[in-house]
């Protein structure tokens, strides 16, 4: 009997070690992002104090919100979509259509916005995720094109001129967003917390479920999981996400036009995320901050922006295969052994 009690003692000390490291990676993984996100936010929030104009800041925040959201799907859901795009520009149409014409306040604006693409996720993510690989980013691509020509037809949204002159009116009835630096404020807490949300779905159970679909779907599903309601509620979030960054803009620049709905936008967010890195949490903020970046300084070469940003995303894609971020981190790693 105590013979039989020191060999299950033995055989489970190597799965109880095994425990105990993983245990020990995941709580310092977590003190590290803690660290990273603090710093982060520091610099976000004495940037505009030290030089650094705020309007730029809240472009490429709300570039890096709708990176992260597309990070999301593609990075840790394995799915590759090209018709994002239809998500940012419709957020930003609805909200700005009711801050302006219904006089909403804003919160209830980006609210509406952000509804109007959770429930455009719902209909072209339950078409979609029928199909895998080239087949589901070409579904996402046509029904990118056909919000994109129902947005230059329909009425309230004013063809190619767009909604102009949006109210950013005041948040909750007493923030006054007239403000730069109020609206700048409200939109950096809007992306800090749906970035906190993304890590805390990243590392939740629904997000290792996702993950395990993304590495191997069949053996995810022989374990009795939906594997394409996981990438439903997956698509669901991500649009959600993206429509909350379109929404923000559209209070943010007073205005809602087809550039955000058009399919560049959705080759644009695809750069971010793989030039900072797709798959980690930090990537996508350091590739949309680079990509307005480099618009927002080489504007002085008019159409060759577009020539110039591509030639240096090809030089990165084949110096930096992981982007910058996950570069990082694997020099990072190997600096550790």
């Amino acid at each position: 009997m105590a013979r039989s009690a020191s060999a299950v003692i033995v055989e489970t000390t190597p799965v109880a070690v095994a425990a105990g490291d993983a245990a020990v990676t995941a709580s310092r993984e977590r003190r590290r992002f803690a660290i990273a996100t603090v710093v982060m936010a520091a610099a976000f929030a004495i940037a505009p104090h030290v030089g650094v104009y705020p309007v730029f800041l809240m472009k490429a925040l709300c570039f890096a919100l709708f990176a992260c959201a597309f990070n999301l799907l593609i990075g840790f859901g394995g799915l590759l979509s090209f018709g994002h795009a239809m998500f940012l520009g419709t957020a930003g149409y609805v909200s700005a259509h009711a801050a302006k014409v219904w006089g909403a306040p804003p919160e209830l604006a980006i609210a509406a916005g952000t509804a109007a693409a959770a429930l455009l996720g719902v209909v072209a993510g339950a078409l979609a995720i029928r199909r895998q690989g080239i087949y589901f980013a070409m579904i996402t691509l046509a029904f990118a094109q056909m919000i994109f020509f129902f947005c230059l037809q329909a009425p309230f949204t004013h063809g190619e001129d767009g909604i102009q002159s949006v109210p950013r009116g005041r948040l909750f009835g007493f923030i006054d967003l007239s403000s730069t630096l109020a609206m700048y404020y409200v939109v950096l807490a809007i992306f800090l917390l749906a970035f906190l949300l993304i890590y805390r779905v990243i590392h939740s159970p629904f997000g290792q479920v996702l993950k395990a679909i993304k590495e191997n779907e069949p053996r995810a599903i022989s374990l009795g999981y939906d594997a394409e309601r996981y990438k439903l509620l997956a698509f669901i979030l991500s649009a959600t996400l993206a429509g909350l960054a379109g929404a923000t803009k559209a209070i943010v620049f007073q205005l809602a036009s087809l550039t955000d709905v058009h399919w560049t936008m959705s080759g644009e967010v695809v750069l971010m995320t793989l030039l900072g890195g797709m798959g980690t949490i930090f990537g996508p903020v350091v590739g949309a901050f680079a990509i307005i970046g480099l618009e927002n300084y080489l504007a002085g070469f008019g159409q060759w922006v577009t020539v110039i940003t591509g030639a240096i995303f090809v030089v990165c894609v084949l110096a930096f295969r992981r982007g910058i971020v996950g570069e990082l981190g694997a020099w990072w790693a190997g600096r550790r052994r």
